[in-house]
């Protein structure tokens, strides 16, 4: 990667490499998700009933499959909805 034709994708790896302790895991445990020693999507699964919460799951996948292409963090959004699918199928199996 040269800094003169770097992607927008390429400068947010940078970013998040650099930034990483200080922000957390952007996909799997964002640090601003987690207030109160409880994380939002913890709160939100037992505010719900099961299907209520998959419900969720599936439209927030499709949110970020829908547009991964348009933000400049196609990587991030595409590990993102493949997040709410693989917590989808761990709801799922119980």
């Amino acid at each position: 990667m040269s800094i003169d034709n770097a992607t927008p994708e390429e400068w947010y790896e940078v970013q998040q490499k650099l930034y990483n302790n200080k922000l957390g895991d952007m996909v799997n445990h964002p640090a601003h998700y987690k207030t109160g020693g409880i994380e939002c999507i913890e709160a939100i699964q037992a505010f719900l009933n099961d299907d209520q919460f998959k419900g969720y799951l599936l439209g927030n996948a499709f949110k970020y499959l829908w547009r991964c292409q348009y933000k400049g963090k196609s990587k991030e959004d595409l590990n993102k909805c493949k997040w709410y699918i693989d917590k989808y199928i761990e709801v799922e199996k119980k």
